[in-house]
């Protein structure tokens, strides 16, 4: 039988941050409306897809089961991006910016604004757990975290979930304490107090570097014996010459046995140690919902998990559900990010009505 028209039983963790929201925008309930387009995931590349099906004529839909821009709300909150304000933007509206680069602050409030301007049809803190039917007819099933549910159905369907919810675990012993995360977010609780970061890529960098400017004791381990090759042109010397003078320890081609409460357990050349740390940021990165995917009946290539798909439409081997975003790129997430990833709308919107194809750069 195809996929396409068996019941995907789909669980996806919910992670809600709603925390007593009433906005209207949030209320759970069943719709008899035939979406055109429903998205699956209201980050930048989903909001873009959802724009450009709403400039298009159609009923537009968004779903996510945290908060709009949920991967952005993670960010560390003192965040600057890297890229320039023009190519964050998205529905031809400016990114308008105190600095030559916005911060998250910025970024968050910038996509809120464009979902008020194009009045787009948003639910919030509800986790998709199951799709039924076929092209022109699927039935998206959600839950909310108060245990209403809903059932909207939608002629066509794009998957642009991301990445960033879902850490590249260590599976040792303790990585679920509470003292132990796979998201940074400030350095002020740990002044003058002892962390452990694992990782060696510009997030581990990053990090390390933002704890120790603000009075915490870093160490830095590492499984390679160098710090990775990707790391930012002007965070290397950075957080190289910190290494070097011993303001940031770093343990190379060493790996962590298991996390305790108030200390990392690792073990390298030197043999086991153990290291004090009232709080371990495990920056190893992130990967795409694979499970997600393969139970909507996306094909993946076993050795990247790239989905199957055709690079013009976007379209996946399942009729009618495209995809946009990172979650193209398989394993390689670095490959997309909000300033390519946001053009994907454009390629699905055109395919769908016949417009000329304009590939992603």
């Amino acid at each position: 039988m195809n996929p396409a028209i068996l019941r995907l039983q789909v669980q996806w963790v919910a992670i809600s941050f709603l925390h007593g929201q009433t906005d209207a925008v949030n209320t759970v309930s069943n719709s008899r409306t035939v979406y055109d387009l429903l998205c699956i995931g209201a980050g930048p590349t989903g909001l873009a897809c959802a724009i450009e099906g709403t400039r298009a004529g159609m009923r537009v839909l968004v779903v996510d089961k945290g908060c709009l821009c949920n991967s952005l709300y993670h960010y560390p909150v003192n965040m600057v991006f890297f890229t320039t304000p023009e190519l964050l933007e998205i529905g031809d509206l400016p990114l308008v910016c105190a600095a030559e680069k916005p911060t998250r602050a910025e970024g968050l409030k910038y996509y809120r604004k464009v979902v008020e301007h194009y009045g787009l049809e948003v639910r919030l803190g509800e986790t998709v757990e199951g799709v039924d039917g076929a092209d022109g007819h699927f039935q998206v099933h959600t839950s909310a975290a108060n245990g209403e549910r809903a059932t909207y159905s939608s002629r066509k369907l794009v998957v642009a979930t991301g990445y960033y919810d879902l850490p590249n675990r260590i599976t040792v012993s303790g990585e679920d304490l509470p003292n132990v995360s796979h998201y940074y977010t400030e350095p002020h609780p740990f002044w003058r107090k002892d962390v452990v970061v694992v990782g060696g890529k510009n997030s581990a960098a990053e990090a390390a570097l933002d704890l120790y400017r603000n009075g915490a004791h870093v160490t830095l381990v590492h499984r390679d014996a160098t710090l990775g090759s990707t790391i930012k042109y002007w965070v290397r010397p950075d957080i190289e010459n910190r290494i070097k003078a011993g303001e940031i320890r770093a343990l190379f081609n060493t790996r962590v046995v298991r996390f305790e409460s108030e200390a990392v357990i690792v073990r390298g050349p030197e043999g086991e140690q153990t290291l004090p740390a009232v709080q371990a940021f495990a920056m190893t990165g992130y990967h795409p919902d694979f499970t997600f995917l393969r139970s909507l009946g996306v094909e993946l290539d076993p050795a990247t998990n790239k989905p199957r798909l055709d690079s013009q439409t976007l379209e996946s081997n399942i009729p009618g559900l495209y995809l946009a975003g990172v979650v193209i790129g398989g394993n390689h997430t670095s490959e997309i990010f909000i300033e390519n990833g946001r053009f994907h709308g454009k390629q699905i919107i055109a395919s769908l009505t016949g417009s000329p194809l304009q590939v992603a750069p």
